[in-house]
Formats: structure tokens, sequence, C-alpha cells
């Protein structure tokens, strides 16, 4: 699964923010925008039918009069009655038959979709309404039933009203101010937030930073005293860990890979907590029985570092590093591409070192000499390719090994730990 991954920097954290927090603000805004003109859009139409609803209930009491055939002076009083707004009406019986009618109200491109035409009947209770564009107004178009008291329909009356250009105008212009505000909103509280969010996070990004350092102190703790109790000297774990990364980092392995590698290198040995002092520490060569003892340290290793969801990957080089490309190694006899990349690189930089530097058993000897035997174990004892891009590293980290100091190689560690230990590019569980 993939993470979101953190800056490394207070300033590139402040620009990562603003990036996704404006472009989040600017879609959320845009969609808010759009959601709010569509609903003042369909409020404005609907206040708009329901006025002109109104308007035409306004004629209904003189229309049914007319419906029911009382005095045709009721035609005057519908006439006298209708309001600018109303630019027109008429009156249908029952039967559809047009009562009363008068358009003259309306200009003449107007006429078309109302004179001579007979509308669709609503039924009892409900009301038809359309809108139809002239020029630049707006006519609305409503027709209701008319019934009496007891709910016999007695006919229909249909008002035409008119909404002027600039009262459309007034009604697009409020539209699009509440358009425009929930659109604005959305960045705004996004801009006031911003300041609280970047120092959550920077919080956040502190607190993990800090339990990240102290798992690693932890580690190169474990790490010099098993370094200490083995060879009485930390500076080895040091070694082989950067000469790993050199040789990873030719190989142009995954970062993942590498962070692993990384915790696995630095408790390569550390099974050998579990191992007898007299067999442990023995002077000499062990005999048979002994080296099956020492050959465990392997899988103690693992045991020691299980169920620390962090040193997972470290498992891999802990358990392997003793494994021989032809098979012949232990734990578990594996060979070739089935022994993890990680565990085939640390193979090879861990008898380098073991051949190149002095042990309480042995003298170290020289470049030359320990690239000839490794030579002669490439695609036995270790993968050739690893061992090929060894080879040209080889000349710099033997000088490394015999002029840095212990705060040189203390320092490049620190300097792999920043690459490869970012909050985000940790190992599961580390942060």
């Amino acid at each position: 699964m993939n993470r979101f991954s953190l800056p490394d920097t207070p300033r590139r954290l402040r620009l990562a923010l603003a990036l996704r927090l404006g472009i989040g603000a600017a879609v959320v805004g845009i969609l808010a925008g759009g959601v709010a003109y569509w609903l003042a859009s369909y409020e404005a139409e609907l206040r708009v039918k329901e006025l002109a609803i109104a308007g035409v209930r306004h004629f209904e009491s003189p229309a049914m009069q007319l419906a029911e055939g009382q005095d045709a002076s009721d035609h005057q009083e519908l006439a006298r009655l209708l309001r600018e707004e109303l630019v027109g009406m008429r009156v249908f019986g029952v039967d559809g038959r047009v009562l009363f009618e008068t358009l003259g109200g309306l200009p003449e491109a107007a006429l078309a979709p109302f004179s001579g035409i007979v509308p669709t009947w609503p039924k009892q209770g409900e009301n038809h309404t359309r809108s139809v564009r002239v020029g630049a107004d707006e006519l609305i178009q409503v027709l209701l039933p008319m019934t009496t008291e007891n709910g016999h329909l007695i006919g229909y009356v249909e008002g035409i009203s008119r909404i002027s250009e600039k009262e459309i105008e007034a009604r697009r212009r409020s539209i699009r101010h509440v358009a425009l505000a929930a659109s604005l909103s959305v960045p705004t509280a996004a801009l006031l937030l911003y300041p609280l969010m970047l120092a959550m996070l920077r919080r956040s990004n502190f607190l993990s930073r800090q339990l990240l350092d102290a798992n690693l102190s932890l580690i190169r703790s474990l790490g010099n005293a098993i370094a200490k109790r083995d060879a009485d000297t930390d500076a080895h774990n040091y070694r082989v860990t950067l000469f790993s990364v050199a040789v990873a980092e030719a190989l142009k392995v995954p970062t993942e890979t590498i962070s692993s590698l990384v915790l696995g290198a630095f408790l390569h040995d550390v099974g050998k907590i579990g191992i007898p002092d007299r067999i442990l520490l023995k002077p000499g060569r062990l005999d048979r029985d002994e080296f099956k003892v020492m050959q465990t340290h392997a899988v103690l290793g693992v045991e020691i570092v299980a169920g620390n969801p962090w040193l997972t990957g470290a498992e891999q080089t802990i358990r392997h590093h003793h494994e021989r490309f032809d098979g012949s190694g232990y734990p578990d006899g594996l060979s070739g591409t089935g022994i993890p990349l990680a565990a085939r690189i640390f193979a090879v930089v861990d008898v380098f070192d073991a051949l190149t530097s002095v042990r309480p058993y042995k003298e170290a000897i020289s470049l030359e000499e320990t690239l000839s035997v490794m030579e002669q174990e490439s695609g036995t004892h270790f993968d050739p390719e690893v061992f090929a891009t060894f080879f040209e590293l080889a000349p710099g980290l033997y000088a490394k090994s015999r002029t840095w100091e212990s705060n040189q190689w203390a320092a490049e560690l620190n300097s792999v730990v920043k690459r490869y230990f970012k909050t985000e590019t940790a190992p599961e569980g580390a942060a």
C-alpha cells in the first residue's frame, strides 16, 4: 500500500501542504459554487412560478363567475383587474371552450405559443406552468383548474406573466452572488485553517521523527553491545553496514530494501547473544560440535527480533547472511536468487571485512590477496553479479577501512540514516 510521502524540510512541508490544500479547496469550491448556482437557479425559478400562480389565483373568483355563465360584465371586470405583470389571460369552460381571452399585452412574436392553441388540462388540485423566452423577456404561463366548494370542476383559468429583462438580470446577479459566496467560502476556510493544519502536521512529523530516532538509537546500542562482546570493537558493524549500503546503491536497490539492509547489517550477529562464552570467545578454531552451536546464531537472531514489526525486513539479513550461492550455506541451504538480495550483498562485505581486519585468532590480509581469495568464491559462495559490483568498489572501501576514525564512521552512518530513514520510508512500525 502506498503511503503519503512527507517532505523532509520545513519549506517543502509548507509548500506541499499549501499546494494540496489549495488544490483541494479550489476543487471543492468549484463544486460548491456549481451546486449553489444550481440550487439558487432552481429556487429562483420556483419562486417566480409561485408568484405567477399567486397572481393568476387573484383572478380565479371573477373567472369562475364567468365560467358559471354569469353576467358578461365579468369580461370587463377581468380586463380591469389585469395588472402589468399579468399580460395575458384566457378562461376556458369545462369543455375546453374559450370563454374569455385577452392577449393584447403580448408582443406579436409571443402570440404564437398561446393564441388559438388549446393547452393540456391539469387535474384538480394540480397546475401546469411553463416558461417561454420572448426576446429579452421571459413569459410564465400558468394554467389552473377551477372548482366549486363541493369539488365540482367548472373550467380553467390561464394567466401569462411577464418578467422583464431588468428583473431577469437582477435574478441572475443574485444567483451569481450566491454561487460566488459558496465558491469563496471553501478557500477562505482553508486559508484560515492552514496555520493550524501546518502546526499539527509539524507536531506529528516531529513526534514521528523522535520515535524513529529512538528506535535507531536502540538499534545502535544493541549492535554495539553485540560487537563489544564478540570482537571487542563496534567498528565492524559500522563498516559492514556502510559497505553494504554502498554496494546496494551501486546496484540501484530500492530504498525500502536498503533501509531493511541497514538494520539487518547492523544486527546481523544479534543471535550471538545466545551463544555460550566458551564457544563465542574461544581463541582457537572451533571443533565440529562447537561450530554447529555457533551456526545457530542465525536462527537465534531471528528469534530475538521476532515480533518487532520494525525489524521484519532485517530478518532476511540476520537469518541468511551465511547462506552460500551454491546452496551449501546455513541455516536453510538456500541457493542462487532464492537467497534474499540483502543477504547476498551482506555476505560479500562481511567476508571482505573479516579478511581485511585483525581478529584475536588471525592477522589482516592485503586488499589484493583478499580480492583474489574472494574471486575464487564468486559463483559458489557469492552472487557473481553482486561480487562484480563490489569488486569495483573494493579499493575505495578498503582505503576507508584503513584510514577512517570511529567518528567518521559514525558521521557516515548518520548520513545514511537521514537518507534512508525518513518517517515515510522507515520500515513498518518505525513511526
